[in-house]
This record gives structure tokens, sequence and C-alpha cells, in this order.
């Protein structure tokens, strides 16, 4: 198999600005797809709204299209109703962390056994540059044109908090590290949490006069550092595996329910 065996081919190339860090992530989720062997009936990809909400449109898979910030509410849904696929829900950083806030925090606590994957470009790209929950302190946009007063969410340590079996953050320049926190995020018996630092110089770029791509993910790489070397107090944020812990997933335990309400103890 190739990666084209999960992306669409003939829909290259993507629709997305130049320097655009979603097709990148795209298709470092077909390889781990691919690595994986997962059969392309077996997967399901659920979006929401926004730039990479238009990701499902790439994928050879089985696709779920839904509402802004409710990626994670369809995604439990269907692994509820088939607990052996493997779901999947892609998100920008506004689909996950405003609206979409709570169904995250809560898939997470339930540790139900899907990956969320965030692909923070730090704004709402597609509707004009607003400021998202993970523009940082002092950021310009397009609703903080005098600088961003409010400090970001950090969506790795919140899922944690929340209860997450898997966590991990990467960037798109660190490729192969990404595809194999994907696999291992897939794989897990859990909540699985990856979040992909990416460039957006259309807007967030423009708006603060970062350059063009190369500048861009030079600035995002210089801004992160290994989980192994990073420091609580360091300025830098934490690449790398975040948790990885071991707890009953979600529909292993619903099932468990459904057995003793219908007087099946186990035995």
């Amino acid at each position: 198999m190739s990666i084209f065996t999960y992306i669409n081919e003939a829909k290259l190339p993507t629709f997305w600005c130049p320097g655009c860090g979603h097709g990148v992530i795209i298709k470092a989720l077909a390889q781990a797809f691919d690595e994986l062997e997962i059969p392309n009936n077996k997967i399901v990809v659920v979006t929401g709204i926004g730039c990479f909400g238009r990701a499902d449109d790439y994928f050879m898979t089985n696709a779920f299209h839904t509402l802004h910030g409710r990626a994670v509410a369809y995604a439990t849904g269907v692994k509820i109703g088939n607990p052996d696929l493997t779901v999947v829900a892609l998100m920008g950083d506004g689909d996950a962390a405003s609206i979409g806030g709570n169904h995250l925090i809560h898939a997470a606590r339930r540790n139900l056994g899907i990956l969320a994957l965030c692909a923070n470009n730090r704004n709402y790209g597609m509707t004009g540059g607003q400021y998202s929950p993970t523009s940082q302190f002092g950021d310009f946009s397009a609703t903080s044109k005098y600088g961003l007063p409010e400090s970001a969410f950090d969506l790795c340590a919140l899922v944690q908090a929340a209860g997450a079996s898997f966590v991990a953050r990467s960037t798109v320049f660190h490729y192969n590290n990404l595809v194999k926190y994907l696999k291992q995020g897939i794989t897990k018996g859990g909540f699985s949490f990856v979040e992909v630092l990416e460039p957006c110089p259309t807007m967030y770029g423009k708006f603060n006069k970062l350059g063009a791509a190369p500048e861009m993910i030079q600035k995002i790489r210089d801004e992160v550092v290994p989980v192994k070397r990073w420091e609580p107090d360091s300025d830098k944020l934490p690449i790398g595996i975040l948790r990885n812990i071991d707890k009953k997933e979600y529909t292993d335990a619903y099932a468990e329910v459904i057995r003793k309400a219908g007087g099946d103890n186990g035995n």
C-alpha cells in the first residue's frame, strides 16, 4: 500500500493557502494509517468547520463532516456505535478549544478510544485571522489589533488534567516524530490527543510580521524543546510524548454496564 491508499491523489494539490501546514499533517496521518495497514473501511475521519475542517475531502476512508466544534461529539457516537472502528477527530485550534472545548475535555475524561488531532495555527485562519484560544499573549490578529490581552490555552496540559491516556505534541517540522506519535495515538487503548504546531502565513503570519512559511517554521522549531530537556520554568513548549498511561477505555467500561444491565454479571 501507500499513502494514496488513504489520500485521494486526484484532489491534489490541496485548496489550502501556500505555506499552510495542513497538507503536511494529512500526509502524516495517511502515512500512519499506511504503516499500521488499517483497511480503509475500518477508518472514520471526523471533521468540524474551519480550514482544517476540509481535511476529510482528501481521505479515501469513511468520513463525517460535522458542525463547528462538534467533531469529538460525533466521533464519540461513531466509536460507541462501533468500537471496532479506528476513529480520528480532526480539528483546528478554534474548533477544538473554543466552541468544542467541553466535548474535548469530556472525551478525555471518559477515556474514549479515539484519536483527537489538533492542527494548531493559533488563529481562525478561514474567517479572517481572528485570535483563537491558543493565540499567544500579545499576538496581533484581526480582533486584537493592539495586542492580545489573554493567555493561551495549553491544550496538552488541559487534556492530561482531564484524564487522557496518550498526549503528544509535535510540529510540521518534526515530521517523522509526528508520524510516530500518530501511530501510537491510533493504537492506544483510550483517549489520545496529538497537537501539531503549524504555520499560517496568510493570516497569523501576516498580522504578526513573521514572514513566509520557511521563516514561520523556523520560529516554531525555535520555540519548542524535546520533553526530556524541558524545564517547567522554560519559555519553550515541550514536544514529544507528554503522557502515556494505561487505563480502562470507555467503550469497554460501557460494555460492562450493558452486560450488568442485561443481567450478565460476567460469569
